[in-house]
């Protein structure tokens, strides 16, 4: 009789409301800390944000980051420092989205979209380059690859602009802006942190 028991539950259920989502007709909407496909910005006057110095490479867990820093042409320069990433490589293979080297990052230089749907056709389309990373020089917007499904509203919400909100914990860093303006997007806004109500009465006084 036990195993009458186990299809009186599985026949219950035919009639219960579905909970799953008919993917990929209906997308469900995205959270604002998602982490999603890497861009490469650029400051608001084009120029390169990542300046070489490997340490999103360094901390990530996952080996996953390849970048080799060159030093900037005196007469054309590419990023405000000393050196640039010449190389820069993300093998999306082994990527675990992570957000550590968003965190490591001292230029705000890579960050994370909210686009996740990838769909390879071979292994070389899985590991990004430098080109295919940065935003473009014209418009400031990520580049929108063949094999990916990009949906509106999925650049905006980056996660470089979250992570200094509050260095350390602390609520006195709250709704202060520490970090340069996008090409494309100028300076992003502070994100809503620990002490919501002043917070927000502070972007209403804005």
């Amino acid at each position: 009789m036990s195993y009458l028991k186990g299809f009186l539950v599985t026949f219950r259920q035919i009639f219960q409301r579905r909970v799953t989502t008919p993917y990929p007709k209906i997308k469900r909407e995205k959270p604002e800390r998602l982490h999603g496909r890497h861009v490469l910005g650029r400051y608001e006057d084009g120029m390169e944000k990542c300046i070489g110095c490997e340490l999103c490479s360094g901390v990530c867990p996952a080996d996953c980051i390849y970048v080799r820093g060159a030093d900037n042409p005196t007469d054309n320069p590419i990023s405000p420092g000393e050196r640039y990433g010449f190389v820069y490589e993300i093998n999306y293979l082994r990527c675990i989205h992570c957000d550590l080297c968003v965190e490591a990052c001292p230029t705000g230089a890579i960050t994370e979209s909210k686009m996740f749907e990838f769909s390879f056709t071979n292994r070389n389309d899985a590991i990004y380059t430098r080109e295919e990373l940065l935003v473009d020089e014209e418009t400031g917007k990520p580049k929108q690859l063949p094999w990916e499904d990009w949906r509106d509203g999925e650049d905006l919400l980056t996660s470089g602009w979250l992570r200094a909100t509050s260095p350390s914990g602390d609520a006195t860093y709250e709704g202060q802006i520490a970090w340069s303006g996008d090409l494309g997007y100028g300076v992003r806004k502070s994100e809503i942190g620990q002490s919501v109500t002043e917070s927000r009465e502070q972007e209403e006084d804005q």
